[in-house]
């Protein structure tokens, strides 16, 4: 699964400490994925969970629980002769030693799934698992001990966000339409994914199934649906720009990554008859073969990527509010 580090101006856990937060986010998955594959497999008995409504509580739980687990899981299931494939990669990085952890005070947020019902088959219990884990991702890009952001809904059923973070290994670091601030103005990017050994910008379009899209150097493209034809602006205005950004930033921080372009709609198609100016567009026919070779980079997080991430960070734009505020207890007045 890959880490999502940044979304729109939400506070983020990986602004605390970048060199260190994927590798617990990896370890975390990794024990408590380990943990309910192997009582799966030993047929205990299904147990509920106990879940507070109050925010404070929450947050008392998962400072003492933060790596708590199922104790008991599943009746009646036998065991399956099925290899773990959540995830088979380094889980360390260049800039991290294996041993380092993350101080307890920074970490808050306890992973624990609320299992509804009892899974057939060790395929669909990974699949629960991951949906799962991916609503605890969203709470680690949007809140830290003392801050959190109001989380907007559409990013929770948000389709190409979810298959980003579920179908890429741990070793990408996603942001999402992040905001930057670049001389005191705020920029909104679309999508980076800053895999090991490069940045990828993709900008997307996607609108009504089927749609074709027709480029070429003008301002406008041609989105032609059915019999009706509309103008979109051209996507790779935004995508020049992100590149540009982008590079400025890595300059002045002296960060050496290779910048690539992508054009993507998984829902229709592209007709571009001249050159595409070094950006490669991903549509319905491609996507999938897109997909998988991203899914293939099988390199651990190197030196370079994180750097090239922390430079986004340091110039991001965040929105948050302190968590003591809505906690405090108003003062009773006496006589």
């Amino acid at each position: 699964m890959a880490q999502l580090v940044k979304i729109q101006d939400y506070i983020s856990r990986y602004q605390i400490d970048l060199a260190r937060y994927p590798t617990q986010f990896v370890r975390l998955k990794k024990s408590q994925w380990d943990r309910i594959k192997r009582q799966w497999e030993l047929g205990e008995d299904i147990t509920e969970w106990q879940h507070t409504a109050n925010e404070k509580d929450n947050d008392v739980l998962e400072e003492k629980e933060r790596f708590s687990l199922f104790k008991k899981i599943f009746a009646g299931r036998h065991k399956e002769d099925v290899q773990e494939d959540i995830e088979q990669i380094d889980v360390t990085n260049e800039l991290t030693n294996d041993e380092d952890m993350i101080p307890e005070e920074e970490t808050t947020l306890s992973f624990e799934p609320n299992i509804v019902y009892a899974p057939q088959s060790i395929h669909e219990l990974k699949r629960m698992f991951i949906d799962q884990f991916f609503h605890f991702q969203m709470k680690w890009a949007s809140s830290t001990l003392r801050e959190k952001s109001y989380v907007d809904p559409r990013f929770l059923r948000d389709s190409l966000l979810r298959t980003l973070l579920q179908k890429l290994p741990d070793n990408y670091l996603v942001f999402y339409y992040p905001i930057l601030q670049v001389r005191k103005a705020p920029i909104e990017l679309d999508v980076v994914l800053m895999s090991p050994t490069e940045c990828i910008c993709i900008t997307v379009l996607e609108a009504e199934n089927q749609a074709v899209y027709v480029g070429g150097s003008d301002r406008f493209w041609e989105k032609k649906v059915g019999t009706k034809d509309s103008k979109v602006l051209n996507p790779m205005i935004n995508l020049s720009r992100m590149e540009s950004v982008l590079t400025q930033l890595f300059k002045q921080d002296q960060v050496d990554m290779p910048i690539r372009k992508v054009i993507l709609t998984r829902n229709g198609y592209f007709d571009y008859p001249g050159s595409s100016f070094n950006v490669r567009l991903v549509d319905r026919r491609n996507y999938n073969e897109w997909l998988h070779a991203l899914r293939n980079v099988s390199s651990p997080m190197k030196h370079m990527q994180i750097r090239a991430a922390q430079t986004i960070l340091n110039n991001v734009q965040t929105t948050s509010f302190n968590r003591d505020i809505w906690q405090q207890t108003p003062s009773k007045a006496e006589d």
